[in-house]
């Protein structure tokens, strides 16, 4: 049975919709929760039912959002570097906090470990396509200051994660720029362009819209661009669901038009675009499993972020990404 490290303290809003979370997912697949906090404030939000499901592991400290991402190498007692541990020492294969993201990428970095020949760890998201596949993105957040290396270990992380997680033989990878032309492009993508060019699925330079056309299947960018990318994206969905609902209630006709549209079209574009089906974003280049989820995360998205995890540890994403390594570097 795959065991997952939960940190039951990260979050907005505390334990309540992360232990509700875990709640949904074990209704719904076998695995072993092992969560890490103030056991007493677990134990209000776990019904009887399932406390012989689940396994604790005490912890009196949380890194807060305010808090510093570094602290958590000084506050050995906090639930994120104790979950942390419960990976490294093998007791857990997987990580899944909704805390403070630096703080559970500094936990991964230092007390998980990197994979060799990947220098930096990259976050990646799922983001929505016309297609039937969704699209990678990565990094989102992770490394904001990247170097062409970087960039090209993205890119390695990508394939491997589109071929193992997503069932893509020969994914098509993308590098994001201001035109799709070879030549565009800031100073750290025209020095990563050459470099990608040694992995089969790349296609060179592809824009912002290429995303969300079904034209690639990873899309690979710095940290600081992919998370602005993110941002902007959520955002726009938000706004684009907001206006419809304000322009159909200015009409009769289109309320009755999207009272007949609801269950269908409407159901099935809000799960299609809705960041809580994506549940988490995977960090990859570790040698095990962790997913960081959104500080407000509802309990379906905590829910479908531990159905990543178990997803990543059935794969055999690190055994591939290795795999890619070697043959760029002979």
């Amino acid at each position: 049975m795959i065991r997952i490290a939960i940190d039951a303290m990260g979050g907005d809003f505390g334990p309540e919709p992360i232990i509700e979370g875990v709640i949904q997912a074990l209704d719904e697949q076998t695995f072993l929760p092992i969560l890490v906090g103030d056991k007493e404030q677990i134990l209000e939000h776990l019904p009887q039912y399932y406390i012989d499901k689940v396994e604790f592991v005490e912890s009196t400290d949380v890194i807060d959002m305010s808090d510093a991402a570094a602290d958590v190498r000084k506050r050995k007692d906090s639930s994120i570097y104790k979950a942390a541990e419960l990976v490294k020492s093998g007791q857990a294969k997987a990580l899944v906090s909704a805390g403070h993201s630096g703080a559970t990428l500094a936990s991964g970095l230092f007390v998980v470990g990197r994979i060799k020949g990947i220098n930096k760890p990259a976050l990646a998201t799922l983001m929505p396509s016309v297609t039937t596949h969704k699209t990678l993105v990565l990094d989102v957040g992770a490394v904001t200051d990247c170097k062409p290396q970087n960039l090209l270990e993205f890119a390695i992380m990508g394939e491997a994660y589109a071929e193992s997680i997503l069932n893509l033989p020969n994914p098509k990878i993308g590098l994001l720029a201001n035109g799709s032309e070879d030549n565009k492009g800031n100073e750290l993508t025209k020095a990563t362009f050459p470099l990608l060019k040694s992995l089969k699925g790349f296609i060179g330079n592809v824009e912002g819209k290429d995303i969300f056309n079904g034209e690639v299947n990873v899309v690979v960018c710095d940290g600081f661009t992919g998370n602005i990318l993110l941002k902007t994206s959520e955002g726009v969905v938000s706004t684009v669901f907001d206006l419809m609902k304000q322009n159909i209630k200015r009409s009769l006709p289109a309320k009755i038009g999207a009272l007949m549209m609801r269950k269908k079209v409407f159901k099935r574009m809000k799960k299609h675009v809705d960041k809580d089906e994506y549940g988490g974003a995977p960090l990859l280049g570790l040698k095990e499993c962790v997913i960081i989820g959104h500080g407000a995360s509802s309990p379906t998205a905590f829910k479908n972020a531990i159905f990543q995890a178990i997803k990543y540890v059935e794969s055999d994403v690190n055994t591939k990404i290795e795999e890619i390594l070697s043959q760029i570097q002979k």
